[in-house]
Formats: C-alpha cells, sequence, structure tokens
C-alpha cells in the first residue's frame, strides 16, 4: 500500500514537471530560447490563487481563471523584457536575463506575499481515498493530477497539429524566414509560445498548491527539476518530456519511500547524470542534423 501510495504521488509530481517541462519546450521550439523564471511561473499561479480565493474571498473559479490569466501575462513580459531584446541581437544574454527576472518577482512576492509559508486549503486534499473501506493514503487531488498533465499535454498536441496559431508556431519552429515569407506574424508567435508556457507552469502551481505549503521560493527547485526533465526527455520531443517527468516524479516516490527524503535529490539527480551520459540528446531526443 506505501510503494501505491508512493506511485501516485510520484505521478502527481512527475505530471507538474512534466507540465512545467512542457513550457521549455515551447519556447525553445518556437525561438530557441527558454524561459528560466519558469519556476517563478510557478510560485505566481500558487500564490495569486492563494491571494485571490483566500484572502479575498474569491470564488474558486474565478480565482484560478484570474491567476492563470497572470501568469499569461507575464509570460508575454519574460518575452518582451528579458528574451526579444537579446535574441533579436543573436545574443545569449536571455539566459541571465529570464534569471534575473525570476529573482525580481521571487523577491516581490516575497515583499508582498511574506515570507511565511501558507496551506491552500482544497476539497480534494483534506480527506484520503477509500477502497472497501481500506485507506488508500493518497488524496483525489493526487490521483486527479496526473489525469489532467496528460490531458494537457494531449491538448497542446491537438493545438500544435489542428489551429492556426499552433501551425504557425511549428512554421516558424521549422522555418522562421519561410513562415515570415507567407505571412506568419513572427513576433506574435513567439511572444505567444511564451504565454502559452507560464500558462502551463501556472496550472501546475495551481494544481500541486493545496499539496505544499505556499510561499515565494517554492518554485525554485520545481525550476530546476523542470528543466532537467526537458533535457532528460530531448527538449525537442513534447511527449518525451512528459514521459521523462512521469519517470522523474515515480523515481523521486519510490526513492522516498525506500530510503528516505534525505536520499532523493542525490539519487534522482544522479540518475538524471547518468541518463545523460549514455544519451545526450536524451531519452527521447535525437541528435541535430547539420547540413554541410
Amino acid at each position: 500500500m506505501l510503494l501505491m501510495s508512493a506511485l501516485v504521488s510520484g505521478l502527481g509530481l512527475g505530471s507538474m514537471y512534466g507540465l512545467m517541462a512542457l513550457g521549455f519546450y515551447v519556447t525553445y521550439a518556437v525561438s530557441g530560447t527558454v524561459n528560466f523564471a519558469q519556476g517563478s511561473s510557478m510560485m505566481l499561479g500558487a500564490v495569486l490563487t492563494f491571494a485571490f480565493t483566500r484572502t479575498l474571498g474569491w470564488p474558486a473559479p474565478v480565482g484560478i481563471f484570474c491567476a492563470l490569466a497572470i501568469c499569461a501575462l507575464y509570460g508575454l513580459v519574460v518575452e518582451f523584457i528579458a528574451v526579444r531584446p537579446f535574441a533579436s541581437r543573436g545574443s545569449d544574454s536571455w539566459l541571465m536575463a529570464t534569471v534575473a527576472l525570476g529573482i525580481v518577482l521571487d523577491n516581490l512576492v516575497m515583499f508582498t506575499f511574506g515570507k511565511e509559508p501558507r496551506n491552500l486549503p482544497s476539497p480534494l486534499a483534506q480527506a484520503p481515498l477509500e477502497i472497501a473501506g481500506v485507506n488508500l493514503g493518497i488524496y483525489p487531488l493526487q490521483a486527479l493530477i496526473p489525469v489532467v498533465g496528460i490531458a494537457l499535454a494531449g491538448g497542446l498536441y491537438l493545438l500544435s497539429v489542428r489551429t492556426r496559431w499552433g501551425k504557425a508556431m511549428l512554421a516558424v519552429a521549422q522555418n522562421s524566414a519561410a513562415a515570415r515569407l507567407m505571412g506568419i506574424p513572427i513576433r506574435p508567435t513567439v511572444s505567444f509560445a511564451f504565454a502559452l508556457s507560464t500558462l502551463l507552469a501556472g496550472i501546475a502551481g495551481v494544481l500541486i498548491a493545496p499539496l505544499v505549503n505556499v510561499n515565494s521560493d517554492m518554485g525554485t527547485l520545481f525550476g530546476l527539476k523542470a528543466f532537467a526533465v526537458a533535457i532528460l526527455g530531448g527538449i525537442g520531443n513534447p511527449w518525451g518530456v512528459m514521459l521523462a517527468g512521469l519517470f522523474f516524479g515515480v523515481s523521486e516516490g519510490i526513492v522516498t519511500v525506500t530510503l528516505g527524503s534525505g536520499y532523493t535529490q542525490i539519487i534522482t539527480f544522479s540518475l538524471v547524470i547518468l541518463a545523460l551520459a549514455l544519451r545526450p540528446n536524451g531519452i527521447f531526443g535525437r541528435a541535430e542534423v547539420k547540413k554541410l
């Protein structure tokens, strides 16, 4: 029963890592850049949800919608301030700029929200699931999170192949010069990708908030793990990224249950190093083909 609980909670965490890692995939596929403030975006979704639903007393659907809308707007700000000025000049300084912007956001939230960790109650995270009177040791939210994560991954795939904006993103990713000649607006498409990226991170924050303490630095480690997952899955392969997230989360859950939480980060990141040593382009990634 303990192992089952670890598997379910691991799948839930893995789905969160996968969602955030999909954000890395979206921006990398379209613009060749990533948002290293992705962890801060996840934190922003959780903190705003708490502020709107608990502090201001708004209905949960309204509070969550507004929180996610602001997360998407934050993605536009990241692209406009921290990425576009540098990427347009061929500079890689966007990497440090996105890190810096994330630190700025973390500190702004700390000054306004406070350092004290807060609990965000949810009816889905109050009583463990039971089957035939047997306590399974997991909350309904933990079982729901993997379903939501995989559904969103499927939705992202449908977006990319069925919608105008999705096809525009693929066109920009494949050949930006040809996409420009075809009349596809490059900058709005890249901005949309960043908004979608931070929206996915915000959703992860909203889902995980009832299971952890909400505070201004909660996204730091999540963001680092999500980037590791993105590289591990092959950052150009969305399904690979999601599967790598699930693998990472389940590994965490099993290590925590069997060896204790003190060994979790040591073993899981060691596995990441080993996997990348054997597969430098990620488990599901492919080596880039360069034409001479």
